[in-house]
């Protein structure tokens, strides 16, 4: 009954959508009952939940019979924009896109048919077929976890189970599979045991295996994980549900992975719109003649007797009747109007700027004492213990707060408020530049002691770790885990913040154009250290122009802070906003600020006030404000570059103003600082990148449709094809240059090379 279920369906799709994209499952047929297999003894175990990541193959049967996406959802999305002329003109005016059905997800709760079976949720995945493996396993850590309680997350890996499908040629040709493998029994990512499944085709698009891999099996890869793997003959039903009662056995009793490599065909090209004899004319040939795999069992059940003559025939023509009747209801003039998975309804805002997130003078006092009280007989180490009593006293001095003090004070309070809090990244612990020190270890002993998990006031969990070496993965586990535990705050950590470049799938697919694509949304924290200090091309830029690019109707916040209280208030207004409006919070953290003294706060600072997303020339007193002809904007580390230069002392008619938060555009705050000058003349928007990355050519009409009749003007580098300098003394030369330029007139910025 199950494969003809599964058969019906792809011989109804092709039949009523003739050519129409499906990536049909069709010689693959047995993963559904495979997957039933170990969905059912996944629940018998104690499973609470089980998530799957799976790339297109197959993926609209295992919607409609292992998660229950009724079949009139999945007719409707193909016969979307015949009947009804689609509805391409609302995601225009809502900001809705949509996705292709074969990267859609869905969510099934309780039992499905006869079908014994935990609640099932399938994450989106687009084109990039493997990327989605990393997402899974973060969910599945999030649904594993117990966050309401202090001091580090409760993990009961029994609770929930992973289940990854993969493609045979994606899974030894895509780096994301080792790294995502790779996570398996580490401390930050394990999820007791993750069940693999190669659906192999034999076929990769048009390549065949010997130039597609260099193993004798697709599989091979995961002998390097110690992964125990069992190929098994997709045509063998009965062997297919033993290896799957085998698979979650094995998970069960061992907590480690579990790999089927299961071994079938792919009935048509790629797509159905491909020709696969053109490529493969030997194998199709043979693919073209041979049964299906329910044909194949039916004639062994009616020659055994289990069914009459004629009746696996019957069966299967009877499901497609059923199924064109569906489609002819839908198609009907009475049925109701549809627009497919297109709400109707725009994305939210994304206005933040009215959240308060000051925090009384007492309680950082006490977080203050709590996070520089050790437990007896705990050593710490000697240089250390210097600046930690430093710490201990800053917030009785003026600005003498620094960045990661004040970020541990922001957590400190978000954790007393009930915001659990889940922060990895390389080196996170103490932190790429010895700034963060979240983990103390004990030189004699080897102990740890992580203060936020032994705060008196916390109201849930904290957990913090080191990744490993890879960007791609844990991004993607991060994001996952932050889209199933929505009231979490997840913050991951980049060791410079062009590492980043290696996750650029994950931010241009997941983070930045999940929820226009899937209705999927996420309040991940990015924290990328960008700054220009000499260190070379690849130390200096965490690509702001791509996320910028990215950004539109507020789907990203991007914030770039000056100052040590500018970011413990960003912090926690993002975690104010994760019930009300999540949205990723992209961070372009500094380096030189993080014990810079201008960057400092002071008490005063983080217990009123809120996130500024623009700050005005605080060196510019309201009676001296009538000279000002030139407002310079800037953002981030650049700004202390320019009030510390010989040239800010010497311009009266110049104010410099910072844009703290990039996206969503302030435009408002920007006006209200404009209207305070009443001389002024020119805008000059100042950077430190090239002219062709940084913020520029995001801000530049921007500012030009503010500005009105006012001039604007662009300082920075020139166009160049690498972010920085690599020599130190060139930095240097170059960074004077930016900075005098700022303070020099409209004509001397346009022999530079700058003009606007």
């Amino acid at each position: 009954e199950r494969l003809t279920s599964v058969e019906a369906f792809e011989r109804f799709l092709h039949q009523a959508f003739l050519g129409a994209k499906r990536f049909s499952i069709e010689g693959s047929d047995t993963l559904v009952p495979v997957l039933d297999g170990i969905i059912a003894g996944a629940a018998r175990a104690g499973v609470n939940e089980v998530v799957v990541g799976m790339s297109h193959r197959g993926r609209l049967n295992v919607l409609a019979h292992v998660l229950g996406k009724p079949y009139e959802a999945i007719i409707a999305e193909f016969s979307h924009g015949k009947r009804h002329g689609g509805s391409a003109s609302d995601s225009s005016d809502t900001g809705w896109t949509g996705d292709v059905k074969y990267h859609l997800g869905a969510r099934r709760s309780g039992r499905n048919g006869q079908f014994l079976e935990s609640p099932v949720i399938m994450s989106p995945n687009p084109s990039h077929l493997e990327y989605v493996n990393p997402v899974a396993e973060g969910m599945t850590r999030a649904a594993q976890e117990q966050r309401e309680h202090a001091g580090a997350p409760t993990q009961n890996p029994a609770s929930a189970l992973a289940i990854v499908l993969h493609g045979d040629a994606a899974f030894p040709g895509q780096g994301i599979v080792a790294e995502t493998l790779n996570l398996a029994n580490l401390r930050g990512y394990t999820t007791g045991g993750t069940l693999h499944i190669i659906v192999n085709n034999q076929v990769g698009f048009t390549t065949d295996p010997q130039d597609s891999r260099s193993t004798v099996y697709a599989s091979d890869l995961a002998k390097g994980f110690e992964i125990p793997i069992v190929h098994v003959n997709a045509d063998d039903p009965e062997a297919c549900l033993a290896v799957a009662h085998m698979a979650i056995a094995y998970r069960q009793e061992f907590g480690h992975d579990f790999l089927i490599d299961l071994i079938g065909y792919r009935r048509w090209g790629h797509n159905e719109g491909d020709e696969p004899s053109f490529t493969q004319p030997q194998l199709y040939a043979e693919i073209t003649a041979r049964p299906t795999v329910r044909a194949l069992w039916a004639q062994r059940l009616e020659d055994e007797g289990v069914l009459a003559p004629g009746d696996g025939e019957r069966l299967v023509n009877e499901a497609i009747d059923t199924l064109l009747t569906l489609k002819a209801e839908f198609e009907s003039p009475s049925a109701p109007e549809t627009n497919g998975h297109l709400p109707n309804t725009p994305l939210p805002g994304s206005d933040a700027s009215t959240i308060a997130t000051g925090v009384p003078e007492a309680a950082l006092m006490a977080y203050n004492d709590a996070l520089h009280t050790f437990p007896e007989g705990f050593t710490l180490n000697s240089k250390l213990e210097r600046q930690l009593l430093r710490r201990r006293g800053a917030l009785e001095r003026e600005g003498g707060i620094d960045w990661a003090h004040a970020e541990s004070l922001a957590f400190a309070s978000i954790l007393a408020e009930g915001t659990p809090i889940r922060m990895s990244g390389q080196d996170t612990e103490r932190g790429t530049f010895s700034q963060r020190h979240l983990v103390l270890h004990d030189p004699l002993t080897g102990e740890t002691f992580t203060a936020l998990q032994a705060l008196p006031e916390a109201a849930a969990s904290f957990a913090v770790y080191n990744s490993p070496l890879s960007e791609a993965a844990v991004v993607g586990f991060e994001y996952g885990y932050s889209v199933y535990a929505p009231d979490a705050l997840v913050l991951w950590e980049a060791q410079f913040g062009d590492f980043a470049n290696s996750a650029q799938v994950m931010l241009d697919q997941f983070i930045a154009a999940g929820q226009a694509k899937w209705r999927q949304t996420c309040s991940l924290v990015l924290l990328l250290p960008h700054g220009y200090e000499g260190q070379g091309p690849e130390h200096s830029s965490a690509r702001l122009e791509r996320f910028l690019q990215l950004a539109a109707r507020g789907n990203l916040r991007v914030a770039n802070c000056s100052t040590a209280a500018q970011y413990f208030h960003l912090l926690r207004r993002q975690a104010k906003l994760l019930g009300d409006e999540p949205r990723p919070l992209v961070v372009m953290t500094p380096k030189s600020l993080l014990r810079h003294a201008m960057a400092g706060a002071s008490l005063a600072e983080l217990a009123g006030g809120a996130f500024q997303t623009v700050i005005d020339d605080t060196h510019i007193q309201p009676d001296q404000r009538e000279r000002v002809t030139r407002v310079v904007l800037c953002s981030g580390k650049v700004y202390v570059d320019l009030v510390g230069s010989p040239e800010r002392e010497q311009t009266a008619d110049v104010a410099i103003v910072r844009v703290e938060e990039l996206h969503p555009f302030p435009t408002e705050a920007l006006r209200a600082v404009f209207a305070r000058y009443p001389a002024l003349s020119e805008l000059v928007w100042l950077q430190e990148e090239p002219r062709n990355m940084g913020a520029w050519s995001y801000i530049a009409p921007k500012l030009r449709e503010l500005a009105g009749e006012l001039s604007v003007s662009y300082v920075g580098r020139p166009e160049r094809a690498s972010p920085a300098e690599g020599l130190a003394d060139a930095h240097t030369v170059e960074q004077a240059r930016i900075v005098a330029a700022a303070f020099s007139g409209t004509r001397a910025l346009q022999l530079h090379g700058s003009g606007g």
